[in-house]
């Protein structure tokens, strides 16, 4: 017989997986990043010693960057690759939902 299960439902597997709003909207915004640095050096057809080279690390962090292992990289250091391979990156802000906001909004201390 089934028995009914505590299903939760996210809109990306880092709201499903980080502790807090904030640590999910960096860990996208770092895969975001990655992925991006990771297709451009995929375009220009580098492999990993000569994206070392150009990029000014080593072959181990491009293997990281190519292997998606966010915790070893800041979103500044990731900001900072994006220009070397000829990338802009635009920031755009916009306000959490309304069905969200009463979980992740500051508290009013003036209330």
């Amino acid at each position: 017989m089934p028995t009914e299960q505590n299903t939760q439902h996210f809109k990306s597997v880092f709201d499903a997986i980080a502790d807090t709003p904030a640590q999910a909207e960096n860990l996208k915004v770092r895969s975001r990043l990655m992925i991006a640095i990771s297709d451009r050096i995929d375009e220009f057809g580098w492999s990993q010693n000569v994206a070392a080279r150009n990029l000014g690390v080593t072959q181990p962090r491009i293997s990281d960057l190519k292997n998606g292992k966010m915790s070893r990289f800041s979103i500044d250091v990731l900001v900072n690759l994006a220009t070397r391979v000829g990338l802009t990156v635009e920031v755009s802000i916009v306000p959490i939902a309304p069905t969200d906001s009463a979980e992740t909004a500051a508290p009013c201390v003036a209330c």
